[in-house]
């Protein structure tokens, strides 16, 4: 049995599926490695380190999907590498389905895919949780961007010179990625606001030494603010005007916000208007971390950072994970590894992936060529 790890071809995408650290366990299990040349690069992972963990380089996609029963990508498959794939195999990726326009291709083609940012949020499933070690990383880099960009500090300095007051920074959503984002303001000296559709939240702001910046909420809205695994549910407009007109006051007098709202296949929702920005001081820095899906912040542009009339830059980056690869590789491949392993069969020698499995049914989004996934 065969497992392919390809180089990634979408635009901006420097991280691999696999490491060496991870190709090693996956043939200590009994399994042939092909890796394309270069895939690794750009997470620091060369071709000798994969020959190392005892993996065949190719020197091409194709010679790399061709004999592949098992695919480990980080995006999903794009559509000059669908043809390229074997009937029958399982591909495992970031595949966005509710807006992914391959499912025609990948069904024709025979394939299996299995979405990992569907891995559900139990217990069991933590350490194969992609979107959580990916979010991660991406909150403490958000905020190290915004810092970058900010031409004063962060912290308070008490110089000969006069007093350098604290950054504030505002954080708009408090998932994995804005908890992070607290904690890493909060150690570089910044005053840290936060706010979340999610009244459980407060308790974990203010333990990262945040302040929570709290819209009033009826017992309604609080019982239906979040899904059953933890994500935010889209609220209700009246909602959403308490908790724009209450956020505006905040980001208005912030030097630096960081947006992470994201609602699980829907649009993201709009928190801060272009007159909240054009009400901020110059120099200030906003980091729009959910662009890709329409973004939190009016103005935003994907993979852009603009600047506003008055002074105002917003950073648009959709791939900020791909900005730490090497950590943000390892921490993927690990995730994989994690998901593969319940279902290795000791027998056969090889996974056998099985639907009916608690973590990997909510995953399995094309199954020998029928399309399973029925978007929200």
């Amino acid at each position: 049995m065969q497992i392919g790890i390809p180089a990634e071809i979408v635009a901006g995408e420097t991280r691999v599926a696999a490491t060496p650290e991870t190709v090693k366990k996956y043939v200590q299990l009994g399994y042939s490695v092909v890796v394309q040349s270069g895939a690794g690069v750009a997470s620091s992972c060369t071709d000798d380190a994969y020959i190392q963990a005892g993996a065949t380089i190719a020197a091409s996609a194709a010679d790399t999907y061709k004999e592949a029963d098992l695919v480990l990508k980080v995006r999903a498959p794009q559509a000059d590498e669908v043809t390229l794939l074997k009937k029958g195999a399982e591909v495992l990726g970031i595949y966005a389905p509710h807006n992914n326009p391959h499912f025609d291709a990948y069904a024709a083609q025979g394939i299996s895919c299995y979405a990992m940012e569907l891995v559900p949020r139990i217990t069991r499933a933590q350490s194969a949780d992609v979107l959580s070690s990916q979010a991660n990383l991406a909150g403490y880099k958000a905020v190290l961007m915004a810092a970058n960009e900010y031409q004063r500090l962060f912290p308070m300095l008490m110089t000969a010179a006069g007093t350098v007051k604290p950054a504030r920074v505002v954080i708009l959503g408090v998932g994995v990625a804005g908890l992070q984002a607290i904690a890493t303001a909060k150690r570089l000296g910044a005053i840290v606001e936060a706010n979340d559709v999610r009244p459980a939240v407060k308790e974990q702001v203010e333990s990262l030494g945040g302040k929570y910046i709290e819209v009033q909420m009826t017992e309604e809205e609080k019982k239906g603010a979040e899904t059953a695994g933890g994500y935010a549910r889209e609220m209700s407009d009246d909602y959403k005007r308490r908790q724009v007109e209450l956020v505006a006051k905040h980001v208005s007098q912030a030097d630096i916000v960081i947006t992470t709202a994201l609602i699980p296949g829907r649009p993201a929702p709009r928190l801060v208007t272009a007159e909240t920005v054009a009400k901020m001081k110059p120099g200030s820095v906003i980091v729009d971390m959910a662009v890709e899906t329409g973004g939190n912040v009016e103005g935003a542009k994907a993979n852009e950072t603009v600047v506003t009339e008055n002074g105002v830059k917003i950073i648009g980056n959709t791939n900020i994970p791909a900005t730490v690869a090497a950590e943000a590789s390892a921490l993927y491949a690990r995730n994989l590894l994690n998901f593969l392993q319940p279902m290795y069969d000791k027998e056969a020698k090889q996974f056998k992936l099985n639907p009916k499995d608690d973590v990997v049914g909510p995953t399995v989004i094309v199954s020998n060529g029928e399309v399973l996934y029925k978007k929200p």
